[in-house]
């Protein structure tokens, strides 16, 4: 059974992953920032646990992340929102430290790689909906 690689880890130890300091950051144009991808495993509602599939074949799947800022001239999304990215149009991972000591995970998003948008945070792939009905 093959070991299955963190890439983000393996990305911090090759020094590829940056930290910068700034309580925000703010992209150009219609740019935008997103956190919160989820690369891990998942649970769904009944309890299964999804192991990770980054970096594996049946991993090559659209995300949903939460925009963190916008540029100036972005106008079809807003922070807060989220917002489903095709699979691998984002950037490596940066780190930002506000002056509280606390650490946000980023990436940068291309904007025409944005599928969808909701104001809710979804529901990742594999959970179940309780309020849903399929009949």
């Amino acid at each position: 059974m093959s070991e299955q690689i963190n890439f983000d880890q393996l990305n911090r130890k090759a020094g590829y992953h940056s930290a910068i300091k700034a309580n925000t950051v703010t992209p150009l144009h219609e740019g935008v920032i997103v956190s919160d991808i989820n690369f891990g495993e998942r649970t769904t509602a009944s309890g299964i646990i999804i192991r990770s599939d980054d970096g594996t074949s049946h991993g090559v799947r659209p995300r949903w992340g939460k925009v963190y800022s916008v540029g100036p001239t972005q106008i079809d999304v807003e922070v807060g929102q989220w917002i489903m990215i095709e699979h691998g149009r984002w950037t490596r991972s940066f780190d930002i430290i506000d002056d509280s000591g606390i650490t946000t995970t980023l990436w940068k998003v291309e904007e025409k790689s944005i599928l969808l948008v909701t104001d809710e945070q979804p529901l990742e792939y594999g959970d179940t909906n309780p309020d849903a009905y399929y009949g």
